[in-house]
């Protein structure tokens, strides 16, 4: 299975500190954001991980290399100014994907979620990960029936930004900027999405706020 990191977005809410860096580059303890997936990701068996780029993206294939220091193959998505939204990206980068269902995580979260889990058989088009509501997002994205199908009626929870995805999903995609969601909500209504839920560590590092307690976390792990 290979994986794909989302790192192309400008952070705005994230300005000054995105001014000159992006935000998948900024400390959290030790190493970089991106670096702690990167890592994880190594650990569930993954070896090759593509990753968009737009906002300053010439400083990520500067940081990160060919990916050999964490025992991966790294593979880079430019995208034109402005960035191509999360499903233009994924459909531009397709032919680093291949055919076989790929693992998708954004490149602004920190958590500690078992990437090796899914390593297995999609049931559907993909499989989404969700989290209780965050405060700042409490009213949810998607319901989880009792089967394990994600729902668009329901109790809500929250999209994790990670998730496997059947490639098939964006073929008939036409190029440039599309958003995820429309996609997403086709395929639930269909039931061809599984999910599950996940109450480990998750914090979506989208403010200076957040950030700080990512980087306090990170310490605390660090320290053990």
């Amino acid at each position: 299975m290979r994986a794909m990191i989302l790192a192309a977005g400008r952070g705005e809410r994230m300005r000054p500190l995105t001014d000159h860096t992006p935000k998948p580059l900024l400390p959290v303890g030790p190493e970089p954001l991106i670096g702690h997936h990167l890592r994880r990701l190594r650990s569930a068996g993954i070896e090759d991980v593509v990753i968009n780029l737009a906002h300053l993206g010439e400083q990520l294939p500067a940081a990160l290399g060919d990916g050999s220091r964490y025992g991966l193959r790294i593979h880079y998505s430019p995208e034109p100014e402005g960035a191509l939204e999360t499903a233009g990206g994924i459909r531009h980068a397709l032919h680093l994907l291949g055919d076989a269902p790929f693992l998708l995580v954004n490149g602004d979260v920190y958590t500690d979620f078992p990437f090796e889990t899914l390593r297995q058989p999609l049931k559907g088009l993909m499989h989404l990960v969700l989290i209780p509501n965050p405060d700042h997002h409490p009213n949810g994205d998607f319901a989880l029936d009792a089967s394990g199908q994600v729902a668009l009626e329901g109790e809500r929870l929250t999209y994790a930004g990670i998730g496997v995805y059947d490639p098939r999903l964006f073929h008939d995609l036409p190029p440039g900027r599309r958003p995820l969601a429309p996609l997403l909500k086709v395929a639930i209504a269909a039931g061809e999405v599984s999910g599950e839920c996940f109450t480990g560590c998750w914090i979506d590092v989208g403010t200076p706020e957040r950030l700080a307690r990512a980087q306090r976390q990170a310490e605390r792990l660090h320290a053990l």
